[in-house]
Formats: C-alpha cells, structure tokens, sequence
C-alpha cells in the first residue's frame, strides 16, 4: 500500500522478527538506525495508554545524508528516514517507510530530487525484500 508520503508493507511476521529483519535489510542497503523510539513504552511511562508494539527507526544512509546536505544544511530537519514497525491486533506487523521524496516537496530543492530517488529505491529495495 502506497500513502501520499509513504510506503506500507504487511508482514505475517510477529513484530520481534520483522524488526530484526527490518534492520538487516536496511543495513543490506546502506542504511544504519541512529535512533529509536518506543512509542509503546514511552506512552505507557507518560501517560497509562495501551498500545500495540510501535517503533519508530530513525534510517541513515551517511553517504545519502552528507549530499543532501551539501544541497541544504536545513534539510537535515528532515532527515533521518524514518520507518516505523508496528504489530497489528489481529496478528502480523506492518511496516512503514516515509518517502523520501517528501523533502524534495517540503524544500522546493530539484537538486535533492536525485538523492531522494536513490534513497527510495533504497528503502524500497528493502521493504521487498522484506515480503
């Protein structure tokens, strides 16, 4: 499934397995995970909410980050990638990358647009390689 910002894939995988073959296919293209966060645990700490396991998985790929960049030090607001792993109450997880085209279209830079392609493709070529 296909948003206007992002890419969706459903995994019959339970959520500890797709996060770790999420991270292996990531790092399979180019892209380490600078941060994560437990939105699960962080809303039950704050708040007492309930919430099925969600993570969000802060992407990079240094080589993609250093010439986006070099376009526009402001771009780096927009970065890392992020992608997020989320289980589904009636089993499997999903996982959901944001495109990277996003920062072509928030910035009105063209010259992000080929950096952006690539890291789509990246992503992409990940996310396949997940299902």
């Amino acid at each position: 499934m296909t948003t206007d910002y992002g890419r969706t894939v459903r995994l019959d995988a339970p959520f500890d397995e797709a996060v770790s073959d999420l991270r292996g296919a990531l790092a399979e293209q180019g892209f380490g995970v600078l941060t994560e966060i437990d939105v699960r645990a962080t809303l039950k700490e704050k708040l007492g909410a309930d919430l099925e396991p969600y993570l969000i998985l802060g992407a990079c790929n240094p080589p993609l980050a250093q010439r986006a960049l070099d376009v526009d030090r402001s771009i780096g607001l927009l970065l890392p990638c992020n992608v997020v792993v989320r289980a589904e109450p009636g089993g499997g997880t999903l996982v959901q990358a944001l495109d990277p085209q996003v920062m072509v279209e928030l910035s009105g830079l063209p010259d992000l647009r080929p950096v952006a392609d690539e890291a789509r493709r990246r992503l992409d070529a990940a996310l396949d390689s997940l299902g």
